[in-house]
């Protein structure tokens, strides 16, 4: 993709995102997600209503008349965008891959962040980490981040989600709103999400295209794994074979939603052909 190519499709994603998270997310994303806890403000007087919890005795006894300490949320934040950027997420049999859905969610969830003067970083993994840009505040840092998503080109085609979150916990030292945007094909990461589940607060978001849950009757069809890469000729005429299919998937994604909630994270399910905007307005919702 050359610079001039590059550039347009960025300005396109960020005229779309930017419209949804100014005009739909953002106070949203604001009421769902609260700061670190409450500083203190200022000491004033005494009004009726007030809190007599929050009188501050000793200004009270200084003045004879009462005080009360004002406190204000902390508000600032870092988001992590955590990206899986293995071979299925190049998968799409409607008008859009995996991953061209996930770089619009991912772009929406920046911009959010962004009108609330927070930070975001972003993790981009395989079965290694491929790309770790610290969180930073600012337009240029999303439309940056928004650039990589576009045309970042993986080593692996692989998925080791378990590597990914440990590389998280130990780069962010402090609590950081995690969003993790992958279909979820892979299994074995209970431990590590339970471990990033008490120190971050996170959401799992599965993007995934219909014929990933089932598969129809096509006859003999050639097929590629996207992330091994090994080519094999299937009998779509099989009962059992699509049986199987459907099995792997639904074990997968029990796998994910059962491990995620128990480990008190959010999950989100996308299908490629359905609006995010609706998803991801809903979930918000249901939080705040």
């Amino acid at each position: 993709m050359d610079t001039k190519e590059l550039l347009k499709k960025v300005r396109k994603i960020e005229i779309k995102t930017r419209r949804l998270s100014d005009h739909i997310f953002g106070g949203e994303y604001h009421s769902t997600f609260k700061g670190r806890g409450m500083t203190f403000s200022e000491v004033r007087q005494y009004q009726f209503g007030d809190d007599v919890r929050s009188i501050d005795w000793n200004v009270t006894a200084r003045y004879n008349e009462p005080y009360v300490k004002v406190f204000e949320e902390e508000r600032e934040l870092t988001m992590m965008l955590m990206v899986d950027v293995s071979g299925s997420e190049l998968f799409g049999t409607s008008n859009q891959f995996k991953k061209e859905i996930v770089t619009e969610i991912s772009a929406t969830l920046a911009f959010s962040a962004l009108q609330n003067n927070d930070k975001v970083g972003l993790v981009l993994f395989s079965d290694e980490i491929e790309l770790f840009i610290p969180p930073k505040k600012g337009k240029t840092h999303v439309l940056r981040i928004i650039r990589e998503l576009l045309e970042f080109k993986p080593k692996s085609n692989k998925t080791d989600l378990a590597a990914a979150l440990k590389f998280l916990t130990n780069v962010m030292k402090k609590k950081a709103i995690v969003f993790v945007l992958s279909d979820f094909i892979d299994d074995d990461y209970q431990q590590t999400i339970r471990i990033t589940g008490k120190k971050h607060d996170v959401t799992g978001i599965r993007v995934y295209d219909e014929r990933e849950e089932s598969i129809p009757n096509l006859g003999m069809v050639q097929m590629q794994d996207a992330e091994t890469g090994e080519i094999r000729l299937i009998n779509t005429q099989s009962k059992a074979v699509r049986t199987a299919y459907g099995k792997f998937h639904r074990e997968r994604v029990n796998y994910f939603e059962d491990v995620f909630t128990k480990s008190g994270c959010g999950v989100l399910s996308c299908r490629v052909d359905e609006s995010y905007v609706k998803k991801l307005l809903g979930y918000f919702k249901r939080r705040g």
